[in-house]
């Protein structure tokens, strides 16, 4: 099976080994690819939008006091991304939270190539899916530059975390980066990869 770098910028470098490739990469390649074509008017295939990157981040105030609920969060964040979480630390004291700078207070990971496809994936059929009285997610959390994010306030969503294994429910950000010049384009590449858009 081929693995054509047309669907989310990078090869399959951080993935599988060569002779997989994701869904998302054909549907890509064979369905979107086109469609943006049609509705943009782009002269070359160049011009299409692609997602270059998904970053995961979780913020763990509690971790000030306690340094075995970030490892926790580092581990769940892991188990979530495919791929391993590191730390993050605080740019600047609080002094009302306890916080220094430098500090290590949350957890975050980058994924791109296939990962980046699979998570992708997983997020908008498996995850987004479980959440709560969901409805669709809001069309208007662009950035206006084509990036996208949204805030899950249970990390339960993710088939990958065990209800029975954890100690408390937590919240994660999830920004998916694009190729996207316009908050519209950035909007009709995600929808077309099935991203479940509410109507406005």
């Amino acid at each position: 099976m081929s693995t054509s770098k047309a669907a989310g910028g990078a090869g399959n470098g951080n993935g599988a080994g060569p002779w997989y490739a994701p869904r998302l990469r054909a549907l890509y390649r064979d369905t979107v690819v086109s469609a943006l074509i049609e509705e943009f008017n782009y002269d070359s295939v160049m011009q299409v939008p692609r997602l270059t990157k998904i970053l995961l981040s979780m913020g763990v105030g509690q971790a000030t006091s306690n340094r075995q609920i970030l490892d926790i969060a580092v581990n769940e964040l892991t188990l979530i991304a495919g791929q391993r979480a590191v730390t993050t630390r605080a740019r600047r004291s609080i002094a009302a939270f306890k916080i220094r700078a430098g500090m290590e207070i949350g957890a975050m990971v980058t994924l791109r190539g296939d990962r980046m496809l699979e998570f992708f994936d997983r997020f908008v059929n498996v995850a987004v899916p479980r959440i709560k009285d969901f409805r669709g997610l809001s069309p208007n959390s662009f950035d206006g530059r084509g990036n996208y994010s949204v805030g899950v306030d249970e990390q339960i969503i993710f088939s990958e975390i065990d209800y029975d294994r954890i100690d408390s429910i937590h919240g994660l950000n999830v920004t998916i980066v694009t190729s996207a010049r316009t908050d519209r384009e950035g909007r009709s590449l995600l929808g077309a990869l099935g991203m479940p858009f509410r109507s406005e």
